[in-house]
């Protein structure tokens, strides 16, 4: 056993820290592992795992701190978090939260806590039952979750009238828990195709295929993976953002659910073709059912040879690591997502440089999300025309769909480039509820645009955002005429309130301000001078925040506030 000073440390510490070989950028997986085992880590066990990591205490306890899953106080023997997001808000949530508050007044071995989205909008209101992904729960049906029951997930096995799907296409055809399965219908031909020719081959398939990134920003993926092929420096690193935590985003959980050898297989041709070894995904903390999944299915792989060290005979080694994160929107950021796969808190960086040319731990290093490296392995099974040929549009290939809200149909489904709201609406989702009249949408994910019914005609891309429809993740909440737009823009304003880092001021305290503004507002104690204050938060967090969450919450605001004026203008009268 090492040396841990001459400080006594508990032999359990000391044990956790071991199985992680001591080293520092696991601090998160240790105290996640000894969270688990003690219901909490106290500031004593905290100077303890500093002491044994050899890191100064503070960074360890503020690390702990940072991430909303770790607790530094004793922990219920039964936790339930609520999710609070936007869609579970408009399912009835609060009424949910009442409703179990009061229902676990009888068993104090509970505890029931408020969450950001869970990731689970197409099973809104959703909860998390301890590590049990739960949902739709509604009010009337709280009770049945002390006996285990945690509501009906989506099967997206058969496709909707109108779809066209590559990534989805093994959706109910393939077990997503066997590679034979996997393998009877096509898994790794893609990496197959790839090892035998050179990796600048593969490179430029890519490239030529026109893949953009799936995450939100649609940069093209080719020309990314060129930037980290050309980038000096070694070893390189893949990594897979999976750390889906933005409201009414929910397409990745889907993928991982439905064909995990997909990812795998797309992680391992951008290996091959960036020259990097290693990859890591990163998926947030309360996917541990997917995380389980992922390390099944790359467990598997390496048994039947395609993964681990010489990759069917082609000399070509590709090692894949799964690190689950422990609660923070921010880390969907990419550079944060970095810090945080380091064993820090999850808070960007300053940019450049970028990770391609200085990534985790300083070298080059991929980052992309779950839906672009699906698309990967059927780009190279088939081609790049053939890739293209799926789209009339300007942009090539297929794209998950999110669509919930007050629509006869919500759920996910895979089409094309350049659709129109209304076709998202009418043709995919099955027209609006009964009765309900649209009023406005939120589009591309949380932070999105806030869309009227003048714009359900725009066809929607990349471009469309200064439009004033965004497609982000391709993501759409679709709003009736019974929802106040201040009361909605409240509920923005609370998640993001909630999940900003804290590292810079003006998201720090333009995000609370904002919201207790419209909190005011929509309850009807609207001020003069309310309107011109939001737009003036608005400005500065767009002007002066440190990063792409403080930059891009002035993007519903800035399109509620011009698209509904007079809403706005009424609540600050008081009137609602």
């Amino acid at each position: 056993m090492p040396n841990h000073t001459s400080i006594t440390i508990d032999p359990e510490i000391i044990s956790v820290a071991e199985k992680h070989g001591c080293d520092p950028t696991a601090v998160l997986e240790v105290l996640k592992e000894l969270q688990e085992r003690r219901g909490g880590t106290s500031t004593g066990t905290l100077t303890e795992v500093a002491n044994v990591l050899k890191m100064p205490a503070s960074k360890v306890y503020g690390i702990a701190t940072f991430y909303s899953m770790l607790s530094t106080e004793e922990k219920k023997q039964n936790i339930i978090r609520v999710c609070d997001g936007p869609v579970c808000w408009l399912k009835r949530a609060g009424e949910l939260r009442g409703t179990i508050d009061q229902l676990m007044k009888d068993h104090p071995d509970w505890k029931v806590e408020r969450t950001s989205c869970l990731g689970l909008c197409d099973r809104a209101p959703a909860v998390l039952v301890n590590e049990n992904q739960a949902g739709p729960i509604l009010p009337e049906q709280a009770e049945r979750i002390l006996d285990g029951w945690y509501g009906e997930g989506t099967d997206y096995s058969k496709p909707r009238a109108g779809e066209l799907r590559v990534m989805m296409a093994k959706a109910g055809i393939v077990d997503p828990d066997s590679i034979k399965s996997a393998l009877e219908h096509g898994a790794y031909c893609g990496l197959k195709k790839a090892l035998q020719q050179p990796s600048e081959s593969v490179l430029a398939e890519v490239e030529a295929s026109g893949l953009t990134g799936r995450g939100g920003a649609g940069f093209p993926v080719g020309r990314k993976w060129r930037f980290v092929y050309q980038a000096k420096g070694y070893p390189k690193y893949i990594i897979c953002n999976a750390d889906e935590s933005e409201p009414l985003i929910f397409k990745d959980r889907v993928l991982i659910d439905t064909n995990p050898h997909q990812i795998l297989e797309g992680m391992a041709i951008a290996g091959y073709a960036c020259g990097a070894n290693e990859g890591f995904i990163y998926i947030r903390g309360e996917y541990v059912r997917q995380s389980e999944r992922l390390i099944r299915a790359i467990q598997q792989a390496e048994e039947e040879g395609w993964l681990g060290d010489n990759i069917q005979g082609s000399g070509f080694s590709f090692h894949i690591h799964v690190h689950l994160g422990a609660g923070a929107y921010i880390c969907g950021e990419e550079t944060a997502l970095i810090e945080s796969l380091e064993g820090k808190r999850g808070e960007p960086r300053i940019r450049p440089p970028f990770p391609p040319s200085y990534g985790y731990m300083g070298y080059p290093s991929n980052v992309n999300n779950v839906e672009s490296y699906s698309a990967v392995p059927a780009i190279i099974c088939n081609g790049a025309e053939w890739y293209k040929s799926l789209s009339s549009y300007t942009t090539a290939g297929t794209k998950l769909y999110m669509v919930m809200g007050h629509v006869q149909n919500p759920g996910l489904f895979e089409a094309p480039f350049g659709l129109t709201l209304s076709q998202v609406i009418n043709e995919y989702a099955g027209g609006m509820l009964p009765g309900s009249k649209f009023k406005f949408a939120l589009t591309g994910g949380a932070a999105g645009t806030i869309v009227p019914e003048s714009l359900l005609d725009m066809p929607m891309d990349y471009a469309s955002g200064p439009k004033g429809v965004s497609l982000g993740a391709g993501a759409f909440l679709i709003c009736d005429s019974s929802i106040s737009i201040v009361a909605f823009l409240r509920e923005e304003l609370r998640f993001f309130a909630a999940e900003s880092c804290g590292k810079c001021t003006p998201c720090r305290v333009g995000t609370h301000r904002a919201f207790e503004i419209l909190k005011q507002m929509a309850e009807g104690n609207g001020q003069p001078g309310n309107v011109d204050e939001l737009r003036a938060l608005s400005n500065v967090m767009l002007d002066s925040s440190f990063c792409g969450l403080g930059q891009a919450v002035p993007i519903p605001m800035n399109s509620a506030l011009t698209q509904f004026a007079n809403e706005f203008e009424q609540a600050e009268k008081g009137i609602i």
